[in-house]
């Protein structure tokens, strides 16, 4: 099979901070595979976590390491691709890509959606929350009134974990609470942002306010501190940049309620479904995110929401140069269509083509 790619630039409608920084542009990358005349598509984008980057360069090396070993492989033998690129130390959002194309490569082959592949079911897929970053709180409160204008949002995800601090987390929280309607779910993510007084005292302050859990509320790599507060807080908490493939499950399993599954962290749709079953074999819950994602990753993630709890796919919902369409918006539901493959179209045509 052939591999090629083409990096394209996207722009959030509005800048997201979380406690890490701000995003505003990002340049992700459109992956082809092609074979037998039929074509895959699979979407790269980057991230960082800590020390832990995959940036677009990385993404690009990485696929140039893949090409040449994809030629001694055909798009049916997923599974051996897989576990060569892991061999290979290709980063994760590189194989993500990978992944995706092969499976919309084979559902264009099989002339079915991928989620019928996978004997899914549409129905069973829950709204999508949509993001609120860190800002003052007059702003917090504008951007829930656009959000749910422009979304009909049935659940918000906020941003916590403030540079300023956990008054500045109050202040911004209260603000999004006076303006969210009643029926209106709010979950809150610190990525890692509080250390664990902050975590264990903030987790009852929300608790008290009605919020449905708490995101990775402790840094990456303070996971040995997660007991206590699995100990002390009301609230379920579920883990994101502590987590990323089938063995961190296992590793958490004792000390979190759930996982946040994303396609770029776990290396694409084949692990994304082993995270769930470990995770369901665990008695933990499942959510699935997003970073900067077009529609195209997006889609891709929305083939397997039937198997999880709560989704935040909302970051193409963000973005005002979206190159790609794909599943849907139905009520707060992000769902996918009933075309081959992915169900993904190109809006237009991409330049850089490699």
């Amino acid at each position: 099979m052939q591999l090629a790619w083409a990096t394209f630039t996207v722009n959030k409608r509005f800048p997201l901070t979380i406690s890490r920084g701000t995003t505003a542009q990002t340049q992700n990358v459109w992956v082809r595979i092609e074979a037998d005349g039929i074509e895959g598509w699979g979407e790269a984008s980057p991230f960082g976590i800590g020390d832990h980057r995959q940036t677009t360069e990385t993404i690009l090396q990485g696929l140039e390491q893949a090409r040449e070993i994809l030629q001694a492989y055909h798009p049916l033998q997923r599974e051996p691709v897989e576990a060569a690129l892991i061999e290979a130390h290709v980063p994760s959002a590189a194989r993500c890509a990978i992944n995706i194309a092969l499976w919309d490569w084979l559902g264009k082959r099989a002339g079915l959606p991928v989620w019928q592949i996978l004997g899914l079911a549409r129905e069973p897929i829950v709204p999508t929350s949509v993001t609120i970053g860190i800002n003052p709180p007059e702003v917090a409160r504008q951007r829930v009134r656009d959000w749910l204008e422009l979304t009909h949002a049935r659940s918000l995800k906020v941003k916590l974990g403030s540079p300023e601090g956990i008054e500045a987390d109050r202040a911004m929280f209260e603000a999004v609470r006076a303006e969210t309607p009643e029926g209106v779910a709010i979950r809150v993510d610190a990525n890692g942002g509080w250390n664990l007084p902050n975590a264990i005292e903030m987790c009852h302050w929300l608790a008290e306010r009605g919020v449905e859990y708490v995101e990775q509320p402790l840094p990456r790599g303070q996971e040995d501190l997660l007991p206590e507060l699995y100990r002390q807080s009301p609230l379920p908490i579920f883990v994101d940049e502590s987590c990323f493939d089938s063995r961190d499950v296992v590793r958490l399993a004792d000390r979190v309620h759930g996982i946040n599954i994303k396609l770029m962290k776990c290396g694409g749709i084949s692990e994304a479904i082993r995270m769930v079953h470990t995770a369901r074999a665990l008695g933990l819950k499942v959510m699935y995110g997003c970073y900067s994602d077009s529609s195209l990753a997006i889609t891709a993630a929305a083939q397997i929401s039937p198997l999880a709890d709560y989704l935040d796919l909302d970051s193409h919902l963000n973005l005002v140069d979206d190159p790609f369409v794909g599943a849907s918006l139905e009520a707060g539901r992000i769902v996918p269509n009933d075309s081959p493959g992915l169900g993904v179209a190109l809006r237009q045509m991409l330049n850089g083509d490699d």
